[in-house]
């Protein structure tokens, strides 16, 4: 189920175009909603400077028809919204890249990029008013929300989601529902979230951005704004949970400590017979001697840290932490594979359910060539997905689940995927960290695959011939 809203992008009063596609685009592509970017995608533009190539259309579109009103249209948003734990991020994001190709018919540039910071995953997606060609502009015509609407509800369909049902005459009319105006207070919130997707690493550069935006500034005990059309001040505290002072700053806080690189505890020794040998010089080998003596300080400590005294213990959890490591693996893979045999499932049960009185009508026909090639498409659904059917029973020896049942399994399986995405993150590091403690250690003491293959021949012979006297 995915609830659409179509949004027309003006240029704001006292801006540039450029300053104001930058900042929409920057708001949906922001970082920490998107996974670092994870789930953004684009057709015909790069998303990272989407606003600059929506720009230079722009320009290439005034030269071409010498048109270049200040009030028009510079981009549209699509808001598309699913059900919470319907959908997973890439499905979503694919779901959103298809109905912005079939709403646009492939005429405009336009990236998705989908936030997963609220319980239901929603997509912004921003395309350009101007046409690829840069010779004409989107129209939105009337009733184009509605439109939009059946293009997403098609695709949902097709991915085997659910869609909002229409509500009967009667209904409407009980449920209308008039949109609120907006308030001085939610175009403040606006611009702080603006103001914030721009990553400033203080709470005075933020306040920078806001003037940027035509904000005026007091401080003093409590932070208060000012735009041009308020006749007095108002406090961040005074705009609720999330945007109040002390909620800014921590989110300031946050997003500069998630951008620092994060230290290793200890690197891989660098091989000084190798620099020695390819001649740089008596100043970098001594730089070399001098990192590997700090490097074998950082592998000590962290032996020291974990109680690995010995080195049979460090060799058996380098060797557990890739086993685990492996495990882990292999049921993220098996997740994977699971949702997507309920994804298939789930989808031919839709395609019967869609195809069923149409195969009716082609069995009381007598299975009619004629019918059959009027109905070519839907007929071929039915029958692969009875075959499927067939294919799952023999494989299982169990009846066709519910969709309902379905949803379920797949719920529990997306649960059981993020679990291990989490301990995966975790154990990963440790077996990364046990295998370069390990490789240090075998270097400092001049341990090598040979000396280790010699050792254990050697322990195999004392213990076919027993100890000597």
């Amino acid at each position: 189920m995915a609830a659409t809203r179509l949004i027309a992008l003006h240029i704001n009063k006292g801006r540039t175009i450029e300053q104001c596609l930058k900042d929409r685009t920057d708001y949906a592509k922001n970082r920490e909603k998107t996974e670092n970017g994870e789930y953004i995608s684009s057709y015909e533009c790069d998303y990272r400077t989407a606003d600059k190539e929506f720009f230079l259309s722009k320009s290439e579109y005034g030269r071409k028809t010498n048109r270049n009103r200040n009030g028009d249209i510079i981009a549209y948003q699509i808001r598309q919204s699913f059900k919470p734990g319907e959908v997973t991020p890439d499905e979503a994001n694919r779901i959103g890249y298809e109905t912005a190709m079939r709403f646009t018919k492939g005429r405009h540039a336009f990236f998705v990029a989908t936030h997963t910071d609220k319980a239901h995953i929603h997509n912004h997606i921003l395309y350009n008013s101007t046409n690829l060609e840069c010779n004409g502009k989107f129209r939105n015509f009337l009733f184009s929300a509605i439109a939009l609407q059946k293009v997403s509800d098609l695709v949902c369909l097709e991915h085997g989601l659910s869609v909002i049902k229409p509500a009967r005459p009667s209904e409407r009319i009980k449920r209308t529902v008039y949109p609120k105006a907006k308030t001085v207070r939610s175009d403040i919130r606006e611009s702080v979230d603006i103001s914030l997707s721009k990553n400033p690493v203080s709470f005075d550069e933020f306040l920078e951005f806001l003037k940027q935006l035509g904000y005026e500034i007091k401080r003093g005990k409590h932070t208060a704004v000012k735009s041009k059309n308020q006749r007095r001040y108002i406090r961040f505290d005074s705009l609720g949970k999330g945007y109040k002072e002390k909620d800014i700053k921590d989110s300031i806080q946050k997003s500069v400590e998630a951008a620092k690189p994060k230290p290793r505890d200890f690197n891989l020794l660098l091989n000084l017979q190798d620099i020695i040998a390819s001649g740089k010089g008596y100043c970098y080998e001594r730089w070399a001697k001098v990192f590997n003596i700090k490097q074998i300080a950082k592998v000590l400590l962290f032996l020291q840290e974990h109680d690995c005294l010995d080195y049979g213990t460090l060799e058996k959890r380098a060797s557990d932490a890739s086993e685990i490591f492996a495990e882990i693996s292999n049921g993220i893979k098996k997740a994977e594979s699971d949702l997507a045999k309920i994804s298939s499932l789930r989808q031919q049960i839709f395609n019967y359910a869609k195809t069923r009185e149409i195969f009716i009508s082609y069995k009381n026909h007598g299975y009619s060539s004629k019918f059959f090639e009027e109905h070519r498409e839907a007929i071929t659904l039915h029958k692969a997905a009875k075959k499927a059917f067939a294919e799952y029973t023999k494989a299982t020896g169990a009846k066709i689940p519910k969709v309902k049942e379905l949803n379920e399994e797949f719920q529990k399986k997306l649960e059981l995927k993020k679990k291990l995405y989490q301990e995966y993150r975790q154990i990963k590091q440790d077996m990364k960290d046990y295998q370069i403690a390990k490789y240090d250690v075998d270097r400092i003491l001049g341990i090598d695959e040979k000396t280790k293959n010699a050792e254990r021949e050697n322990e195999h012979k004392q213990q076919k011939n027993g100890p000597s006297l």
